[in-house]
């Protein structure tokens, strides 16, 4: 079975293409994310026809707008970038997911160094080229810049958001979208969104609740708009104990007195910061295979990426 597409900066596959010939190996993506994610790799720069090697560049802002042009000298490759990013943005539409490089002047998600037009740092709050633009073509793709999939929180948060938006294109999006196929995702994915956002939580149900008020495609593109927007916000371990406490009230006849008194203690120990998230949630999991709900076998927030990743081993 093939990866999930996902996008990333070429450099980041160790690939000698940066200015200065040469690369920004992330071992994590090669290694560990490689076995999941099937990576569609593009060096804007490269592929702008700037070449390897190649002279320095940054952002210059101009009364006229934002302009790439080399660090030394007057040369300007804002049309030559422009003109890659226009033609190969409609062909990202199957990703589920981008890499970037951090602080590219092409492919920074944030904190960009922005110049004056005679190239003295003004801001530092820019976004690359290519990356603004990715983001402007994709808003609801989940985008990560290398550098802070080094967060165990970020990371964690990021790979759910490509394995959940993974299930919404398959399963719901374009020619897919059905009643059904819309409330069954909200079914799969709603102690995650619980989680997330309890704000969003209590919005979406009722959204779903009259499915007759508005078309169904634009009552979807509401719905996966403010899901994705849930799904960047950080779960706290206040938010996660509420939802572990929900799922215990399925699993009654599941366990004993005894399990459910350990089960208490593992989540009252995550809330205080002495045991990973794996610890309860592999207790709620070894319940619930003991005595299957349906209703929780269907929920992706016991299982919302491959175990193999041991992400919930570090929040």
């Amino acid at each position: 079975m093939s990866g999930i597409p996902v996008g990333i900066s070429t450099c980041l596959l160790g690939k000698e293409v940066r200015h200065d010939g040469g690369h920004k190996h992330s071992r994590y993506c090669t290694e560990v994310l490689s076995q999941h994610f099937d990576f569609h790799a593009i060096c804007p720069e490269l592929e702008a026809g700037l070449g390897v090697p190649r002279p320095a560049i940054h952002l210059r802002e101009y009364p006229d707008g934002m302009r790439l042009t080399e660090t030394k000298g007057t040369a300007d490759h804002t049309d030559a970038m422009q003109a890659f990013t226009t033609g190969v943005l409609p062909e990202l539409a199957h990703l589920r997911g981008y890499i970037l490089m951090a602080k590219s002047p092409s492919c920074g998600m944030e904190r960009i160094k922005v110049h004056s037009p005679e190239g003295q740092v003004i801001r530092r709050d820019g976004q690359g080229m290519f990356a603004e633009a990715l983001l402007r073509a994709y808003p609801l793709l989940p985008v990560e810049e290398e550098g802070r999939l080094n967060d165990d929180a970020l990371r964690e948060n990021f790979i759910e958001r490509v394995f959940a938006y993974d299930d919404w294109m398959q399963n719901v999006a374009g020619e897919k979208l059905t009643a059904k196929a819309l409330i069954e995702f909200h079914t799969r994915h709603k102690f995650q969104l619980l989680a997330h956002s309890e704000k969003i939580y209590r919005q979406l149900g009722p959204m779903l609740g009259d499915l007759k008020s508005d078309a169904l495609d634009t009552i979807a593109s509401r719905y996966i708009q403010d899901f994705m927007d849930a799904m960047t916000q950080k779960v706290s371990r206040g938010s996660h104990m509420n939802v572990m406490q929900h799922l215990m009230g399925y699993l009654r006849d599941a366990m004993g007195n005894e399990d459910r008194k350990v089960l208490v203690e593992q989540i009252e120990a995550y809330g205080r910061g002495e045991v990973p998230l794996v610890v309860p949630m592999t207790l709620l999991r070894m319940a619930q295979r003991r005595e299957p709900a349906d209703y929780l076998t269907l929920q992706q927030y016991l299982s919302p990426y491959p175990d193999a990743l041991g992400l919930r081993n570090k929040v």
